[in-house]
C-alpha cells in the first residue's frame, strides 16, 4: 500500500499517535506525517503510507489553512489555553479595531518560534529546554500570511475579548506565534484557544477520514500519482527511461523546479533543479517493473 491517508485528526491525541493508529491498521511501520499539529489541535493530517513516505518532505512544504480562536486577556508559557497562566487582564476591543489589525497581518514578517515547539537547537528541541527551565533565545523565520479574515461574532465574557478568524499561511507558520503577535498589536496578551487545519496543499477536510474509519478499515487512500497531479510531468522515452532509473543528472529543458518522471502512467521518480540540471530527489522504482 503506497500514498496518502488523510485523517480528521481529533483533539487531545498527538500526531505520533495518529501515526500509530495508521500503522496498525494498514500493517506496516513505514508510515509518517507531514507536519506536526498540537493536541489541542484537530483537522487536516496527511499520513504518507509506504512508498508514500518519499513525499513527507514534499507535502510539509504546502500551504495551510486553518481556523483559529483567541482568547484576549490571558497569556500562558505555551501560547494555548492548556499552558499555565502567565498573565491575565480585563480586555474589551471592538470590531473594527480587530478587523483592522487581521487586515495588517497579510504579509510577510519574521515569525519568532514559540518555546514549546520541536525545532531543535543545538540538538534538543526547544520545549526540552522549556521543561527544564533553561533560558535560549528563541530563534525566528520568515512566514507569509497570505490571508487573514474575522469569522462569526466578537464574544466578551469573563472580561476577556473572543473571537475566531481563518487565515491561509505558509510553511513553518506558528498559529500561537500569530495569535501572541495580534494581541501584541492591540496592546494586550493573547492565547490560542481553539484550531482546527481545514486545509493543506491539496488536502481539504471534506477528503479526510476519522479513527474510527481508519480503524474499520473503512478509509480511503490518495495515490502517488494523485497527490503529484499539479507538478510538471514528463512520461519517458526508453532513452529517458534508462537515464531515470540509474539516477543520471538530466539537463532541465523543461525550466521547471521540480519534474515529476512517469513511466506506464506510474511515477517512476522525482528530479529537483540545481542550477540548470535536475537532480535525482525521490526514486518510486517498487511502483514499476524494472
Amino acid at each position: 500500500m503506497n500514498g496518502v491517508i488523510i485523517v480528521d485528526k481529533e483533539k487531545d491525541y498527538t500526531s505520533r499517535d495518529i501515526v500509530n493508529v495508521v500503522s496498525k491498521a494498514v500493517g506496516t511501520k513505514k508510515v509518517g506525517h507531514t507536519g506536526t499539529l498540537d493536541p489541542l489541535a484537530t483537522g487536516v493530517l496527511a499520513i504518507c503510507v509506504g512508498s508514500g513516505t518519499k513525499l513527507v518532505e514534499i507535502l510539509t512544504c504546502n500551504d495551510k489553512e486553518y481556523i483559529a480562536e483567541i482568547v484576549l486577556g490571558i497569556k500562558t508559557d505555551t501560547g494555548d489555553v492548556t499552558g499555565n497562566i502567565l498573565e491575565s487582564k480585563d480586555v474589551k476591543i471592538d470590531k473594527e479595531t480587530i478587523i483592522k489589525t487581521l487586515e495588517s497581518f497579510k504579509k510577510k514578517y519574521d515569525q519568532t518560534v514559540p518555546i514549546y515547539s520541536a525545532v531543535r537547537i543545538d540538538g534538543k528541541k526547544l520545549y526540552e529546554y522549556a521543561r527544564e527551565n533553561i533560558e535560549i533565545d528563541l530563534p525566528s523565520r520568515e512566514v507569509n500570511i497570505k490571508n487573514i479574515e474575522l469569522i462569526d461574532d466578537i464574544r466578551y465574557e469573563n472580561n476577556k475579548t473572543i473571537f475566531s478568524f481563518v487565515c491561509d499561511v505558509s510553511k513553518g507558520t506558528y498559529i500561537r506565534s500569530l495569535i501572541e503577535d495580534i494581541a501584541s498589536s492591540l496592546n494586550t496578551v493573547g492565547s490560542m484557544s481553539n484550531l482546527r487545519r481545514i486545509k493543506q496543499g491539496i488536502f481539504e477536510i471534506e477528503q479526510s477520514n476519522t479513527l474510527d474509519d481508519i480503524k474499520n478499515n473503512n478509509y480511503k487512500i490518495i495515490s502517488i500519482e494523485e497527490v503529484l497531479k499539479n507538478y510538471y510531468t514528463v512520461l519517458l522515452d526508453e532513452e529517458l527511461e534508462f537515464k531515470v532509473k540509474n539516477g543520471v543528472k538530466i539537463k532541465n529543458i523543461y525550466n521547471q523546479d521540480i519534474v515529476v518522471f512517469k513511466k506506464e502512467e506510474k511515477v517512476l521518480a522525482i528530479y529537483k533543479d540545481d542550477n540548470g540540471i535536475l537532480r535525482m530527489w525521490k526514486m518510486f522504482n517498487n511502483q514499476i517493473s524494472l
